[in-house]
């Protein structure tokens, strides 16, 4: 009798659970017979939803040029952390844009195959974005690219599609010491970077005059070209470092990729920046010679131990016939980032004006190399895998900044 009893209840409630499911069915239908809603704005600022993380939306479609590259990568990582949606064109293997995947939740970050010389792909890129940023750029030249067709046409061509298409901000990377007729040093002429930086701002402003322009100093970080272009074994003579008049006559003010890329952040959120310019220094300036004799020292390749030691470059043609030779046999990518351009970008002293803003005017606070470059060199240890007692090695002397007053006395 109980088993009947369970029997008919089972069947009961069956018929009671199709019977709701065929009015859910019913009243799907209905709704979905009167097509979608329409938007009451298409303005996507109004589109903001969410609390504010990676699966949120901000109200920003942004597109990164030069997404893969070394800035590139931690600003798609900030903007994905407050709820951006991203679009990035990519050229070359996909292998480089698919581990920027996880830097916004599902439907967040879109991928599109691209080439700079392609405007039809540029506008794809642009048209359904509100902002714009143009990392793209090449420390040396290539018999593909050379730098006037990235920094300058490159540059013209995104901002001139961008306002064509009504995209509202615009963010260029552009680069410090940039001038139409930089010193020269060791290349006849001076730098052809910094002279195709100049002409590439002046393309910008004619294209899109509310444009934000940032000038970084050398950026350090992880895999950058500035701390492991003097730790690597190429930019030596065996154990010695040859600099421009050893490194005394060159002040340098580096600063840290992350601040960087959250400088450029806040521009994308304030509209006020639309039409400056930003100079991205460090806090500290300091000798170059200073730099890379701490450098050493955090690496535990010193002059006592190691036998480190560091002299003008001036005296010694053998370097610049190596830089010579390494551009020769691998045009593509110089081994150890060391070829003439560089050289000649290393002895510049980076100039700060006082009537230009700073990244401290974009509410970034800025990192100390004494906090980070320690962590940054510790894979490139002399002896890295000697396993030493606690306070066997001496902690390495930071460097000494240079102050105003012995910066004005050394270029007396």
């Amino acid at each position: 009798m109980a088993s009947l009893i369970l029997l008919r209840n089972g069947h009961i409630a069956k018929q009671q659970s199709s019977a709701a499911l065929s009015v859910l069915f019913v009243r799907h239908a209905s709704n979905s017979s009167e097509g979608p809603r329409p938007l009451k704005s298409t303005n996507v600022s109004t589109m903001r939803r969410g609390t504010g993380g990676r699966s949120s939306f901000n109200g920003i479609v942004a597109t990164i040029f030069g997404c893969t590259g070394f800035v590139g990568r931690y600003v798609c990582n900030k903007l994905g952390k407050t709820g951006t949606q991203m679009i990035m064109p990519y050229r070359g293997d996909h292998g480089e844009a698919i581990r920027l995947k996880v830097c916004g939740d599902l439907g967040q970050v879109l991928f599109q195959f691209y080439d700079l010389r392609d405007e039809k792909a540029i506008r794809d890129a642009v048209k359904y974005s509100n902002v714009v940023i143009n990392l793209v750029g090449r420390e040396f030249e290539t018999k593909n690219f050379k730098f006037n067709d990235v920094h300058v046409e490159g540059a013209r061509r995104i901002a001139r599609i961008s306002k064509e298409a009504g995209v509202e901000r615009l963010i260029h990377l552009s680069a410090l010491n940039a001038s139409p007729e930089p010193m020269s040093f060791v290349l006849e002429g001076g730098s052809n970077f910094l002279k195709s930086k100049y002409y590439g701002e002046c393309a910008v402003r004619d294209e899109f005059p509310e444009a934000t322009i940032i000038r970084p100093a050398d950026i350090y970080g992880s895999e950058d070209r500035f701390l492991r272009y003097y730790a690597h074994i190429w930019r030596r003579q065996f154990r010695a470092m040859p600099l421009w008049f050893a490194g005394e006559r060159t002040v340098k003010q580096p600063v840290f990729v992350s601040d960087v890329a959250q400088a450029i952040v806040n521009c994308a959120k304030d509209p006020d920046t639309a039409g400056q310019v930003y100079q991205a220094v460090g806090p500290k300036r300091y000798q170059l010679s200073e730099l890379v004799d701490w450098f050493h020292r955090v690496m535990r390749k010193d002059e006592k131990w190691w036998g480190y030691r560091r002299y003008d470059m001036r005296w010694d043609p053998t370097f610049l016939l190596k830089a010579k030779f390494t551009e020769l046999i691998c045009p593509g990518q110089p081994i150890g980032e060391l070829h003439m351009e560089r050289i000649e970008r290393e002895c510049i002293t980076d100039v700060v004006r006082s009537d230009i803003p700073c990244l401290e005017d974009l509410g970034v606070q800025l990192t100390s190399m004494e906090e980070q470059i320690p962590w940054e060199l510790r894979p490139y240890r002399a002896a890295q895998y000697y396993d030493a007692e606690l306070g066997e090695w001496e902690e390495p002397a930071p460097p000494k900044p240079i102050e105003h007053r012995e910066e004005l006395r050394l270029f007396a």
